[in-house]
């Protein structure tokens, strides 16, 4: 019989594609890794993996293990949520993802108030970009920009994150064709907003990048140039003042995501029902 800890350690590299990528996951080295699925290899009698210079590319036997393999990983994160969701204790944790910036300035400023309420949960919230993998424990609740395909998820529309062009008073004052602007670097291209806003610049230039929204409205408020911001952080803001646009700002659906199973835990629902409120506060899915 194999060890199960070297099988865990063979599907994080049959979905990462290296060892270094394996080793990031797992949270080890990639001698470890390499280590592990050796064993596997060992106590299976077949090689998995191809040792080239720059990659191991699976075998075929290797890719027909790993189908299969991931099938266990799967069920093993069915069994922990499930026992989650029936093991719930007194003092309990959930752990939140969603986009920096909505659980920058609309999850956190409104822990306190969820704490008044609910102080047996302890909340752990992660502001990322990266999309979490519910399915390994990443996150036990997500709020995402993209609605999930996985036809297994609880998904609800919660909120509409809406966007317009901002800059200080003076830098508003200039002439149109003086003005200058603020953008995400070249990892957020493809995104909407930054898609609106090459729209908008008609030949002006961009003088500055950065790949967080908070670097961005600090550059804003600076006088450096325009900005597209989400309203829910730039209207409330005093430094900036919103300019007028030719083109229609785009619009982002905000999807609540968790799996059904962790829908039982009453900490889970409780979680899942002030995200709702809060979000649909600050981002109404109604004009």
């Amino acid at each position: 019989m194999f060890d199960w800890q070297d099988l865990k350690h063979f599907v994080v590299l049959a979905r990462t594609g290296s060892l270094s990528a394996a080793a990031r996951e797992l949270g080890c080295d990639h001698a470890t890794v390499g280590r592990r699925v050796a064993a596997l290899e060992k106590a299976l009698g077949v090689p998995l993996i191809l040792r080239l210079p720059r990659s191991t590319p699976l075998t075929q036997d290797g890719k027909v293990i790993a189908g299969l393999a991931t099938d266990i990983e799967n069920q093993s994160h069915a069994i922990v949520r499930h026992a989650r969701s029936a093991g719930e204790t007194p003092q309990t944790q959930v752990r939140i993802s969603a986009p920096p910036s909505v659980a920058a300035r609309i999850i956190a400023p409104q822990i306190a108030e969820f704490h008044q309420s609910f102080p047996h949960i302890t909340l752990i919230l992660s502001g990322e970009s990266a999309i979490a993998e519910l399915d390994r424990g990443d996150a036990e609740v997500a709020v995402r920009m993209v609605r999930p395909q996985q036809p297994d998820l609880l998904i609800k529309r919660i909120g509409i994150m809406r966007y317009a062009l901002y800059a200080t008073r003076q830098h508003a004052a200039l002439p149109e064709a003086a003005r200058a602007f603020i953008a995400y670097d070249h990892h957020y291209q493809h995104q909407p907003h930054q898609q609106w806003l090459q729209q908008l610049l008609q030949g002006r230039p961009v003088v500055f990048q950065a790949s967080d929204l908070f670097s961005l409205q600090e550059a804003a408020r600076s006088g450096l140039g325009a900005v597209v911001l989400p309203t829910f952080v730039a209207d409330s803001d005093p430094e900036l003042v919103t300019l007028p646009t030719s083109i229609a700002a785009p619009i982002r659906d905000l999807w609540l995501v968790t799996y059904p199973d962790l829908a039982r835990s009453t900490a889970v629902r409780a979680v899942m029902t002030f995200l709702t409120d809060i979000i649909e506060k600050k981002c109404p899915t109604t004009p």
